[in-house]
């Protein structure tokens, strides 16, 4: 008893703690574009989006109906159900096990890092974990005996699952191999009520059906097609790797062995949870061969390890105790890492020093940067002056910040790589012509790091032929400029097209600057006198000169018109009339930078007036002896 007593008052303890740090991580956390695009969803209501299914947009709308306006509220109601998910563990452990093995499985629940990051984002995650173990719990009753109440509870379990996510249907499928692997399991799906609630389970899903069909099955096309290579790659084996870093090695072992343990337990109950939890893990490492590479899916497999959790304090009990004390230490730092990487990306300082690593989290970066400054941007503009943004990233996270929900948004490989250029055209929000910007003051935004360096020329000259050649932008860089972002602006109105000929057009195309620093190395180390070469251009007028700056400030006047003939040759479509002289070299001196990490940049001067501060590089200065 004073055991149970004992592990009781240890997991409300752990639960009150991780509660209160993710309540604190959610309100300083900057809203990932995700979520953004999530809100702007809530704001046009709908029973489906070309994303997701309905359920992720109401409760964040819910949320901000309840609590207003803010971060905090968007993420509101996924902090609570997040906060009753150990909870439901709790509940299955404690039927099926013991009470103080319950109490271990919820503490397990809290620190398995994939589970206990669960609220600090308005994700579907959490309500896929929420549908995944209601469905557990109705189903492991049901096996002891169907009642009504178990039957309704499923079926509401269903619903929501099907409302959440496309991949509630790994759940679904793992929970039907199960039934039919395990002898009363077959006797359930014979039982009227389970067919019913399987029924209005079922039927939940007929929204996104409709919503596909009357949109040529557009979302299920992004979901099971578009973005999946299909084709066979060896990348997949790295599952194992990183599902053991994020569930923290020694517990991905436990509930792994939790699964081999119980599949064949005299208990159905046990049984379910350890082949579903299984088939869902097993499963999702062999898609790996086959599927999206691209995009984050480290987070697939929770539901697996949702229904092994239960098992957990049975399979580890008979492990040695600095086993024991090992798996829980390890998972314990893996959610105090997790927690940490979050509160870390809510602190722009820290962001800024990681700009130059390869996890430099982009997608929660610059916001509140970018909207301050459109915001004075607009100022000086006409007061009828349309804002329109060059992607959907830019155009969810400035609408929630600017509390705008129908910021036009320009057509975009980002919109059709995340499945979310349908969604923009049924708003009529997706801009594909010059008419129709064409008249009014207009202020474009566009995200110059949101595509890839070696496409971002091309995008240049995509955007003058839309547009007509580019005014003089206004750059803005956010952590040294790894968040990048070009604000041009038509006070005067967008003119219309005037020329036939595209080719012509793209042979006046006037774009923003293009550089790069080849010497120093980014990361580098240097001492004493450092010169400094690269090159940089400006389609359609060229640059007159180039500064070097450390630290943001000018450092020193850079002898640029030098020979880059390889410049030309890689950037084959530049229109600059100075190619091939396109290189720059400049001498800083040594005693002239402080030793320690500077940030190397530089200033670049168009010939039509526009001066523009590159991305910097970081370098380390070494004092001379």
């Amino acid at each position: 008893m004073r055991e149970r007593d004992g592990m009781r008052a240890a997991f409300i303890t752990l639960w009150s703690a991780v509660v209160l740090v993710k309540l604190v991580v959610a309100a300083r956390l900057p809203l990932f574009v995700d979520e953004a695009f999530y809100w702007q969803e809530g704001r046009h209501l709908a029973w489906a989006y070309s994303d997701l299914p309905g359920l992720t947009a109401w409760s964040i709308r819910l949320g901000g109906e309840l609590f207003g306006d803010g971060v905090l509220a968007a993420r509101s109601l996924f902090l609570l159900v997040s906060a009753l998910l150990p909870w439901l563990v709790v509940a299955i452990g404690r039927r099926e096990f013991d009470e103080r093995q319950a109490w271990i499985a919820g503490c397990a629940a809290l620190v398995l890092p994939l589970f206990g990051m669960l609220g600090v984002m308005a994700l579907p995650d959490v309500l896929l974990a929420l549908a995944t173990l209601l469905c557990l719990d109705a189903l492991t009753r049901m096996l002891r005996g169907v009642t009504h109440a178990n039957a309704v509870q499923l079926a509401f379990a269903l619903a929501i699952g099907a409302l959440s996510h496309y991949r509630f249907i790994a759940a679904i499928g793992a929970g039907f191999v199960a039934l039919l692997l395990i002898a009363r399991g077959r006797g359930l799906l014979r039982d009227p009520r389970v067919i019913i609630a399987v029924a209005f389970g079922a039927a939940a899903w007929m929204p996104l059906l409709a919503w596909n069909i009357e949109n040529a099955e557009a979302g299920l096309r992004f979901q099971l097609v578009d973005r999946h290579p299909w084709t066979l790659h060896w990348e997949g084996i790295t599952f194992l790797g990183i599902q053991a870093i994020l569930v923290t090695p020694l517990l991905f072992a436990a509930l792994l062995c939790a699964a081999w343990k119980f599949r064949r337990a005299d208990n159905p109950a046990l049984q379910l949870l350890a082949i579903s939890g299984a088939v869902v893990i097993v499963g999702f490492f062999g898609l790996g061969f086959f599927a999206d590479t691209e995009r984050v899916s480290f987070h697939w497999p929770l539901p697996g390890y949702v229904a092994l959790l239960p098992l957990l304090p049975a399979t580890i009990a008979g492990w040695s105790k600095w086993l024991r004390v090992s798996t829980w230490s390890l998972a314990a730092l893996g959610l105090v890492a997790v927690l940490g990487y979050h509160v870390a990306v809510s602190m722009p300082e820290l962001r800024a020093r990681a700009a130059a690593l390869k996890w430099y989290p982009s997608n929660f970066a610059g916001w509140n940067v970018l909207a301050d400054e459109v915001r004075r941007v607009r100022a000086e503009l006409p007061a009828d002056t349309r804002l329109v943004a060059d992607n959907f990233k830019i155009g969810a996270e400035l609408g929630f910040a600017l509390g705008e929900t129908d910021i036009p948004v320009l057509d975009h490989p980002l919109n059709r790589a995340h499945g979310r250029a349908p969604q923009l055209q049924l708003w009529g929000l997706e801009v594909t012509s010059r008419e129709a910007l064409a008249g009014a003051p207009l202020l474009l935004v566009v995200g110059a790091s949101d595509v890839p360096y070696r496409g971002l020329l091309a995008r240049y000259h995509a955007l003058c032929r839309m547009l007509g050649p580019l005014p003089a932008p206004r750059v803005l860089n956010v952590d040294h400029g790894r968040q990048r972002f070009v604000l041009l602006a038509w006070p005067e109105g967008l003119p219309r097209a005037r020329r036939a000929d595209a080719d012509e057009d793209a042979r006046a195309c006037v774009t923003p600057a293009m550089a790069w620093i080849d010497t120093p190395r980014s990361g580098g180390t240097v001492s004493g006198d450092v010169e400094v070469v690269g090159w940089a251009f400006k389609d359609g007028v060229g640059l007159s000169k180039v500064e070097v700056l450390v630290d943001g400030g000018a450092a020193a006047m850079a002898e640029y018109g030098l020979p880059s003939p390889g410049t030309a040759a890689y950037w084959e479509i530049s229109t600059d009339p100075r190619h091939p002289a396109v290189g720059f070299r400049a001498k800083l001196e040594g005693d002239a930078i402080a030793p320690g990490l500077r940030w190397l940049g530089l200033r670049l001067h168009g010939e039509d007036g526009s001066v523009e501060d590159w991305s910097e590089i970081p370098v380390r200065v070494e004092p001379v002896d």
